[in-house]
């Protein structure tokens, strides 16, 4: 039998994380295959439809990383994101997801290592958790559409 690798998606903002993550594959930092990065804008573009999409469609964890407070190329981007995000993890640890599989993070474009340590650190806890199908139908149902 083969050993379980999550399928993680990945929405990173275009100025700073995306930069880390370009940093980090340019100067070889080793980290995990299985993330599929969707480049976006801002991190604060990343609507909670887009991360209940991504949970029905076979992801086992989503992962949002933005620009430091303070420095959003679009000035509040990333506030919003967060206040956007601690709200719809809450909501969906009440309904029984595992809270390590949504994860958020502020990584700036020079930050090379530190995104490739973050990428290993939310791959291992999406791993441990194992595949997320287990709880997702009561979370999630399938036959209704998410507002």
């Amino acid at each position: 039998m083969q050993e379980f690798e999550p399928k993680i998606i990945t929405f990173l903002c275009n100025w700073c994380t995306y930069g880390a993550a370009d940093l980090a594959g340019v100067s070889r930092f080793q980290y995990p295959a299985n993330m599929r990065i969707i480049r976006l804008p801002c991190s604060g573009r990343v609507s909670p439809k887009m991360i209940l999409a991504a949970f029905r469609n076979g992801a086992d964890g989503v992962w949002i990383s933005g620009c430091h407070p303070g420095d959003c190329h679009y000035i509040t981007g990333n506030y919003y994101a967060r206040r956007k995000f601690t709200l719809l993890k809450e909501l969906l640890e009440h309904t029984g997801l595992e809270p390590g599989r949504i994860q958020f993070s502020w990584i700036s474009s020079a930050e090379g290592v530190k995104f490739a340590d973050v990428a290993r650190t939310v791959i291992a806890e999406v791993k441990a958790l194992g595949p997320a199908s287990k709880g997702m139908s009561k979370a999630l149902p399938m036959s209704q559409e998410v507002a």
